[in-house]
């Protein structure tokens, strides 16, 4: 069995615009222009600052950079036909789009209004920018979730615009996903037959340290480990029991852990079962393995799980052009994480999956 993975479609479950700052001063209301993300000077040093976060350090300038982080700051642009240069540099077919930015911005604020006109602004403008290319990109929208009624709203409108997969916070610490208010959003998801997609560190401050250490606990602790628990809440609760067509995706959460969360649940639901409430149809691992997928970059722990997991839920991303993500070099590092793994798994988790799931197969 060769390793080589010539001739495999590769397509990115996970990749990332870096859009520009001025299109929410261009496309917000007048009345809360004021409050859009933007940079200040703070103790003598340039800050990104949005609502309901830290101020966070801009990068550094490029001339401060090597050859390799140069060439990161200036990828993930927003002309499409740059980054398909990109993607075909790097083997690949297509990609699912995530914002930069907007990933934290529209749900930090505790004000969903703001919320609101933040996510519209960006939908707005990723529909007019990667829309006249289906078969390269599908645009996940972001819907706040604050107010379910507006989120339904919006989340119609993002379809109406062709975005193909609606973007949620993986937290929403006003009102956990077990919450059965959920449940018209649910149901709209379901019936429209829309992939919805949770990105790891939002809807929360994902800093969640200071100090020695706090680059790796941060990533782990405040970021990837936000996959487990968005999983447990929808599948221990109820929601994908009660909703069997709901198609949710955790995106940069890695994959190691979803053995480990899939057996543990069974496991407890079992020896604990006269607690447990609601009494689910299945096991809570075969809702996972039916409705669930994660993303991850470079994860052979995941890969190797694979015996506990099934394939169907792993799905690989590039994390285009963030610094932990495989982009330039996908092909290589996936070859390595893929050695002894069958052709059709493979095919599945480089992008046979993600084409199906997010349209690119139509």
């Amino acid at each position: 069995m060769s390793d080589s993975l010539e001739g495999f479609r590769f397509v990115s479950a996970d990749s990332h615009v870096n859009e520009p700052v001025e299109l929410f001063p261009e496309r917000m209301p007048a009345a809360l222009r004021a409050r859009a993300p933007h940079t200040e000077v703070i103790d003598g040093v340039p800050q990104l600052v949005v609502e309901g976060m830290r101020p966070r350090k801009m990068p550094k300038g490029l001339e401060e950079r090597d050859d390799a982080e140069i060439d990161r700051a200036q990828a993930g642009g927003w002309d499409p036909q740059v980054r398909i240069r990109d993607q075909d540099s790097d083997g690949i077919s297509a990609e699912v789009v995530f914002p930069t930015l907007s990933l934290q911005s529209s749900f930090s604020t505790p004000d969903p209004e703001l919320q609101m006109a933040l996510a519209r602004a960006y939908n707005d403008w990723g529909a007019e920018i990667f829309g006249p290319h289906p078969d390269r990109f599908a645009v996940a929208g972001i819907v706040p979730m604050i107010d379910i009624d507006q989120a339904c709203d919006e989340a119609k409108r993002c379809l109406d615009l062709g975005l193909r997969t609606l973007f949620l916070p993986i937290q929403v610490p006003e009102r956990p996903y077990n919450d059965p208010a959920y449940d018209p959003f649910w149901d709209l998801a379901s019936e429209a037959g829309v992939p919805l997609t949770f990105h790891c560190g939002t809807g929360h401050e994902p800093r969640v340290v200071r100090g020695p250490g706090g680059a790796i606990i941060n990533y782990l602790l405040g970021a990837q480990a936000d996959g487990p628990h968005l999983i447990m809440h929808l599948a221990a609760s109820g929601v994908l029991d009660r909703f069997p067509k709901l198609d949710v995706i955790t995106v940069e959460t890695g994959s190691a852990w979803l053995a480990w969360v899939m057996t543990q649940m069974d496991e407890i639901a079992e020896k604990h079962h006269m607690w447990v409430r609601p009494k689910l149809s299945m096991k809570p691992s075969e809702f996972v393995k039916r409705q669930v997928h994660v993303t991850f970059q470079n994860d052979p722990v995941g890969i190797h799980n694979r015996v506990f997991t099934g394939v169907e839920p792993l799905l690989w991303g590039s994390d285009y052009p963030h610094p932990e993500g495989t982009w330039p070099n996908s092909r290589r590092i996936c070859e390595e994480q893929l050695k002894g793994v069958p052709e059709e798994d493979k095919r599945a988790i480089l992008g046979g999956t993600t084409a199906r799931i997010f349209g690119f197969d139509h």
